[in-house]
């Protein structure tokens, strides 16, 4: 049971000061909101020819959805909005783009024809004091299975009730994730219809998200836009298009983590994506852009930013939010050692958590392979937690918040709880969770 939600007046307060509290009390004691099997068996199904896929989930990933939301006050979310609003203008700077890319794989520089690329993703720490952008994904994986998610939540109780309205609706997610696809092919020059999608993963039937490629199957068949998913080495390049068993390819959403496409496998893509002929969404510009961890060393130094001619407001959002970053490198590491408690450290051209160590758990072998080189180490930013009613005590669970976005604007927010080190989709009550910015005045 949750106390009552009508929290005192504070002194020198407003909406800034309570709603912060307010979410507190609900991340801790708000335990009415749900996961519907029922509802969440019924969005997964539905006019998909994969009638299995909800028993599919619960055999391969069964924690792949969490059980409770996560709740954020209004200035956090609107503070990350801003957030990667300003990453967007610093990446569009010439400066910017000539040293990132200068340090880029070779294909990073080719001209991507216009695509921005699908799926941004801007991962967030969150506390009550504020946020922290810990990294930028260029392939963020799991929009679809959040759309699906928002259809699945129930309140037992009114209070909480308004806020489980999420603006437009998972429906309006879908419609933007459809329009987002056929602007890119526009982006990209076509001037005739968007018709073949392959969704392209290394063995995609045994990615631990492969139920989403799925269900953005079945939104794409949905809209008039034949998909298929395939392996890229089932792929060929030949007379002057990209092909998947006689069917000629658009374009090409890519979910690979081959980010240079340098894998023979990824052979025919490369090619097909060098001689233009597939559209490729994300694309390797965009990685050396956004993802690599390098960047994350100019995004925190505000000195850097200013002499790179960012304008002054943007510096000083960007040195706040986020955390200091600096690469390892011999003269530095014997520092970095020292205060390793007070470091994350991430391989510069790592993905999803992999190789990826907070320094208190540091060991001296490990260290020695970091030290090397080819990792840089981040100022550790505490993730938020979530207490989970399956326990006397309620045990809390870490999460972190995802958004997605796509040109610089935010399309949906979600968040991952979890336990250990990072996330990992492998712990009880965890996974995806929908996140709903708790207003004040619903209450009061």
């Amino acid at each position: 049971m949750m106390r009552p939600l009508h929290p005192e007046p504070l002194a020198g307060g407003g909406l800034a000061v309570l709603e912060p509290k307010l979410v507190q009390v609900l991340d801790t004691e708000c335990f009415c909101v749900s996961l519907d099997g029922n509802l969440l068996r019924r969005a997964l199904e539905s006019g998909i020819d994969q009638p299995d896929l909800f028993e599919l989930i619960r055999e391969r990933c069964p924690y792949l959805f969490a059980a409770r939301p996560v709740f954020l006050p209004h200035a956090h979310l609107e503070r990350m909005a801003e957030v990667v609003a300003a990453v967007e203008e610093v990446v569009a700077l010439p400066a910017w783009r000539e040293e990132a890319l200068a340090q880029a794989p070779a294909i990073a520089r080719h001209d991507p024809g216009g695509a921005r690329s699908v799926f941004f993703g801007y991962d967030f720490h969150v506390t009550e004091g504020g946020i922290g952008l810990i990294e930028i994904n260029t392939n963020a994986g799991g929009a679809m299975l959040n759309a699906i998610l928002a259809r699945a939540q129930r309140a037992c109780c009114p209070e909480v009730e308004p806020w489980m309205t999420t603006p437009g609706g998972s429906g309006a997610l879908e419609e933007a994730i459809v329009a987002m696809f056929r602007n890119e092919w526009a982006l990209s020059g076509r001037d005739t219809p968007l018709s073949v999608i392959a969704i392209v993963d290394e063995t995609p039937e045994d990615q631990y998200l492969y139920p989403e490629f799925l269900l953005f199957q079945r939104l794409f068949r949905s809209r008039g836009i034949h998909a298929v998913i395939a392996d890229p080495s089932h792929l060929r390049f030949a007379d002057g298009r990209l092909w998947h068993a006689g069917t000629a390819i658009d374009l090409v959403y890519n979910r690979l983590t081959d980010f240079a496409l340098d894998s023979p496998a990824s052979s025919a893509v490369r090619a097909a994506y060098l001689n233009r002929a597939v559209v490729l969404t994300p694309h390797p510009q965009a990685h050396a852009l956004f993802a690599d961890k390098r960047n994350l060393v100019r995004l925190s130094d505000p000195e850097w930013l200013r002499a790179l001619g960012v304008r002054p407001r943007l510096c000083a959002l960007l040195g706040e939010s986020v955390p200091r970053t600096e690469r390892v490198t011999p003269d530095n590491a014997e520092r970095l050692w020292q205060e390793r408690r007070k470091w994350f450290f991430k391989p510069t051209a790592g993905f999803g958590s992999r190789a990826a160590y907070r320094g208190d758990k540091l060991t001296q072998r490990v260290w020695g392979e970091i030290a090397g080189g080819g990792y840089v180490a981040q100022r550790i930013v505490a993730p938020g937690e979530r207490l989970i009613e399956d326990e006397d005590p309620p045990r809390p669970l870490k999460f972190d918040v995802r958004v997605y976005a796509y040109e610089g604007k935010v399309q949906w927010v979600a968040a991952r709880l979890y336990q250990g080190q990072t996330t990992n989709f492998r712990t009880p009550g965890g996974g995806f969770a929908p996140v709903y910015e708790a207003r004040i005045e619903a209450v009061i």
